[in-house]
């Protein structure tokens, strides 16, 4: 368990760092075609027709901002949070659609602009891939003290822990 405890600060900041290409990834798209988002929002048909545009345009924002957060390592805990807050709004929305038979691409990673003929490989492949993501956030709001962190050179560790 100490092996463990040593390496936990290194896991950590390997764990932010794919969450934060993870939002860059998917962000980035997102934020250059904004139609595109929109489309992609309105197919799930989950938010009501005025709260799509917004949506659209602040969702990648958000996902920008905490990958941004994700690789300086500031306010780790809370960007983590965040983080499995919209990984658990993404499988619900991924399992609204397959449960409504609907055929759309989720435009996690950018809007393709094509219908899924076959979603359910597509749907259980998505799902997995969020479950992965949900577990790392929760790894790092569970031990969010990492290296390389503004957190660590501000010490702003929760409960005066430090790695």
């Amino acid at each position: 368990m100490k092996r463990l405890m040593a390496w936990q600060p290194w896991l950590t900041t390997l764990a932010r760092l794919i969450l934060a290409a993870v939002w860059f990834t998917a962000g980035w798209p997102k934020f250059t075609d904004t139609e595109g988002t929109i489309r992609s929002v309105r197919a799930f048909q989950l938010l009501p027709e005025a709260l799509v545009r917004p949506f659209g345009y602040g969702l990648p924002l958000l996902e920008l901002i905490l990958g941004v957060l994700l690789v300086i390592g500031l306010g780790t805990r809370v960007a983590a949070i965040l983080t499995g807050a919209l990984m658990i709004m993404f499988l619900f929305g991924i399992s609204w659609a397959w449960a409504q038979g609907l055929s759309i691409n989720c435009g996690c990673f950018g809007n393709t602009g094509t219908a899924v003929t076959d979603p359910v490989p597509g749907y259980i492949k998505d799902i997995l891939r969020d479950l992965g993501f949900l577990a790392l956030a929760a790894f790092i709001a569970w031990r969010p003290f990492s290296r390389l962190s503004l957190d660590a050179r501000l010490g702003m560790f929760p409960n005066g822990v430090t790695p």
